[in-house]
């Protein structure tokens, strides 16, 4: 996965909203406590799966652990709606995971590779494959396939499938792949729901950092063969459980480091 620098998503939050996570959510994810936040927050009403309190790694469900790996930063509501909805389509189809959420705390613009990258060295060795995954992109059809990518990577939002982005290279979204799998692309068949296959939740209100500074214009489209998983430098903060409507995950706060000789654009721009 490359490390260039991703645009940044921040998210501002209205006064009584900033309130409620102060009172639910700061405590976890600074001090590192296991809240169960199913006071607050609201679950998708768009798929109903019937499904009670599972854990999501029941091994009955077969051999294979999937890790899905959450880039995030201050998107506090949309992964309200995100932990229990994911949680339960993937226990409703028997899927063995866990959920990590991958939280850049630093200065830096949000970098959605480096996280990825930094995912796949931090998650638990009782996984075997994992889960690049948007916080804001919903599963609705559960023709959607999370099992264990056994013929190579396989690209679940589609661009014919995904609410937003539809041009043909798009492999963002959702890209499942094993631990030792870098090079083919697969997308699923016989989806008919289109558009409508996953429910997109990005606040509209919460402008995206697409700026390109200096030369990232220019190298943004020139494979990069010099960064990746075996490259990327972090500082792991703090490692704190999480519950949100009884769906668990790990939250891993990390900070980036900035190679400003060779990306120099990671930092955010001064106006």
């Amino acid at each position: 996965m490359t490390a260039r620098t991703w645009p940044c998503c921040r998210l501002r939050l209205a006064p009584i909203a900033a309130v409620l996570l102060l009172l639910c959510l700061t405590t976890s994810l600074l001090g590192g406590l296991w809240l169960n936040a199913g006071c607050w927050g609201t679950r998708s009403d768009q798929i109903k799966l019937g499904t009670n309190d599972l854990a999501g790694d029941d091994p009955s469900w077969g051999p294979h652990k999937m890790a899905v790996i959450v880039p995030f930063r201050d998107r506090f509501n949309e992964l309200l709606q995100f932990l229990p909805h994911l949680h339960q389509f993937l226990s409703h189809q028997r899927i063995r995971h866990h959920i990590y959420i991958m939280n850049q705390v630093d200065g830096l613009r949000f970098n959605r590779a480096s996280l990825i990258n930094a995912g796949v060295l931090l998650t638990a060795n009782d996984t075997d494959y994992i889960a690049m995954h948007d916080v804001d992109l919903l599963p609705l059809n559960d023709d959607l396939n999370y099992s264990y990518p056994a013929s190579g990577p396989y690209h679940l939002s589609a661009p014919s499938l995904h609410p937003l982005y539809h041009y043909p290279t798009f492999v963002g979204g959702i890209l499942l792949l094993t631990k030792k799998q870098f090079h083919l692309v697969f997308r699923p068949d016989g989806i008919t729901t289109g558009y409508e296959t996953f429910h997109h939740i990005h606040d509209p209100s919460r402008r995206r950092d697409q700026k390109r500074i200096g030369e990232q214009r220019r190298v943004q489209f020139i494979r990069d063969r010099e960064t990746g998983v075996s490259t990327v430098r972090f500082r792991l903060l703090t490692t704190t459980k999480l519950r949100i409507h009884s769906a668990p995950c790990t939250v891993y706060s990390v900070q980036l480091y900035c190679n400003r000789s060779q990306t120099p654009w990671c930092e955010i721009p001064k106006k």
